[in-house]
């Protein structure tokens, strides 16, 4: 039960974190970030734990839904684990990010914050594609929110633009799932939606294709790559620090995940006629977006168009088809994850001192910055020679 534990943990506290509002504005944040810390020391007792069958560490399966074949099933491995230490690392670092900085509303950003992670948390260990489903609405709509009320300038169409991109792409997903759990009905005769299950189904090439770009395009739009790829701009330049920090280390990696545990195994044939494709979308991501960001003036457009270049490297490695790229592939996650809420970090911090985004005013109160304390030093100087000089006629 330790994966129900998990995310119940952070469903139950972002509603108490909600709930903490009427007693105090201070108790959100409180709330939020005993969360997420007793999450992270419960997923650290799964890390060097002794795996079951087929190197899975924990899972549980139970019936939901059995007259369609849904069921509770959860599971973490390898991969899922180091996932959810991720995100929950970050989960503290986004906490962190908005102590002072939200003001308003604390206990419903806490509220969508905490069930954003806890949607991402499902997102890494559902096994079931409907349930999968479920945990991957649960994250996209509390961000939504995030961007929308506590956004900047121009949040509403960021936040728009978000929801458009991830809500239709997640339907031709669902589309794909029901459409291969119907012809597991048809093969074995009872619907299923575990994972396990529908590895079993066999298709004609050109179904199993267009059902893999279902899922491949989903994926890719939440990763993101070219050409799908422009709702990240916009939606990190306008999130407040914390989106920012989970958008950049945490849900891009979902889309990434989606491709790992589920676009490739389930479909092996059309991913590998499809590869070729794929890796010249990653190389057009790579090239095209680093130019892209040399253009920039606004940092957190700069920063987000710089992690799609480098998340088309994750794409590479992915349908590079060999066991080395993979690999690389979950290194890149792993240190674009900390490395881009780093730079988000930083970037909403100048923000919030400065109060904008454009280089070209860092630079000119940097220098003036520069040119003051230079002066200063100069004076200090100058008071120290006087005072000696002084010291020395007495």
């Amino acid at each position: 039960m330790i994966l129900v534990v998990l995310i119940s943990i952070l469903f139950l506290g972002g509603v108490l974190a909600w709930l903490s509002e009427g007693l105090d504005s201070r108790f959100p944040r409180v709330v939020a970030l005993a969360a997420v810390v007793i999450d992270l020391l419960v997923m650290i007792a799964l890390v060097g734990a002794d795996t079951e069958g087929a190197g899975w560490i924990v899972q549980l399966n139970a019936q939901w839904i059995p007259r369609f074949g849904i069921s509770f099933h959860l599971a973490a491995d390898g991969l899922s684990v180091l996932m959810m230490l991720l995100t929950a690392f970050l989960g503290i670092i986004a906490v962190g990010s908005a102590w002072d900085e939200i003001t308003e509303r604390t206990g419903f950003f806490y509220f969508n914050l905490l069930w954003t992670l806890a949607g991402v948390i499902g997102v890494f260990t559902a096994l079931d594609l409907f349930l999968f489903f479920f945990f991957w609405e649960v994250m996209l709509i509390p961000m939504y929110f995030i961007i929308a009320i506590w956004g900047h300038e121009n949040k509403n169409y960021a936040a728009m633009k978000f929801f458009i991109f991830t809500q239709v792409t997640g339907m031709l997903m669902l589309i794909s799932i029901l459409v291969l759990a119907y012809f597991h009905y048809v093969q074995f005769g009872w619907f299923s939606f575990d994972y396990f299950d529908l590895l079993k189904v066999n298709t004609s090439s050109a179904i199993e294709m267009w059902i893999m770009l279902g899922f491949f395009v989903a994926f890719s739009t939440k990763l993101p790559s070219f050409p799908f790829h422009s709702w990240l701009p916009d939606a990190h330049s306008q999130a407040p620090t914390a989106g920012s920090v989970l958008l950049a280390g945490v849900l891009l990696k979902t889309g990434a995940y989606g491709l790992i545990r589920f676009a490739v195994p389930l479909f092996p044939e059309a991913s590998m006629q499809f590869a070729p494709f794929a890796m010249t979308l990653a190389v057009i991501s790579i090239l095209y977006c680093a130019k892209v960001a040399f253009a920039q003036t606004d940092i957190k457009r700069l920063i987000a168009y710089t992690s799609v270049s480098h998340m088309g490297f994750v794409m590479l490695g992915i349908y590079a088809w060999n066991e080395q790229a993979l690999q690389g592939a979950v290194m890149t996650m792993l240190a674009h994850g900390l490395s881009a809420a780093a730079l988000f970090m930083l970037a909403g911090g100048l923000q919030h001192r400065i109060h904008t985004r454009d280089m070209e005013s860092y630079g000119r109160i940097l220098g003036e910055s520069a040119a003051t304390i230079l002066r200063r030093l100069i004076f200090l100087d100058r008071c120290i020679r006087y005072a000696g000089s002084w010291e020395l006629r007495r």
